[in-house]
């Protein structure tokens, strides 16, 4: 039985939020040695599922498909990372207008998708996308300024229209995300 590596989310696919977030990790390169999130693979994660079976895939989707949901708009906003500043491990951009809207979907899911075996987050779901995982900080004092100067940047809004279950396969040269399910 194949197990597909999985996790639930909305993407961001707007080219002008994805050139703001290009900039951010432009500003940010000479201060980290980092794997930069490839720009087609930004997104909010809702709930990282793990291995499962392609038989838990559609329960999965059984679940995503009693979540209420309506379009709404998700405003980007702010550059932080997880984490500390004294050891950051992933650089991450933070979300403010809708991200109640997100929280709901993320609380929801967490709530349906328990009795089907998934543990629940030991952390409240807080809306971010990854956009670096740090191995090495080159300069901490220059980018923890940058950091505090990026906490209220915004990068724009993009449209949450739909909800994904997405595959991710590790590779060498970074993971390889595949809708595999979408609620619209």
């Amino acid at each position: 039985m194949e197990k597909v590596r999985s996790f639930i989310a909305v993407d961001v696919d707007s080219p002008q939020v994805l050139d703001a977030i290009k900039k951010v990790q432009e500003d940010l390169s000479p201060l980290v040695k980092a794997k930069f999130v490839e720009l087609e693979n930004v997104h909010f994660t809702l709930k990282f599922l793990g291995e499962i079976s392609s038989e838990m895939v559609d329960k999965v989707y059984e679940v995503m498909k009693t979540i209420p949901f309506e379009p709404f708009r998700l405003e980007l906003c702010g550059v932080g990372c997880f984490p500390s500043i004294r050891r950051v491990n992933v650089i991450w951009i933070g979300a403010r207008k809708g991200s109640e809207n997100l929280k709901s979907i993320a609380d929801e899911l967490e709530r349906k998708l328990k009795p089907l075996g998934f543990k629940p987050e030991s952390r409240p779901f807080t809306p971010h996308a990854t956009i670096a995982r740090v191995k090495f900080v080159h300069n901490r004092e220059k980018l923890a300024s940058l950091l505090s100067r990026m906490k209220g940047l915004e990068l724009g809004e993009i449209a949450i229209d739909s909800v994904k279950l997405k595959r991710s396969q590790l590779t060498p040269k970074g993971p390889v995300y595949t809708t595999l399910r979408s609620i619209p």
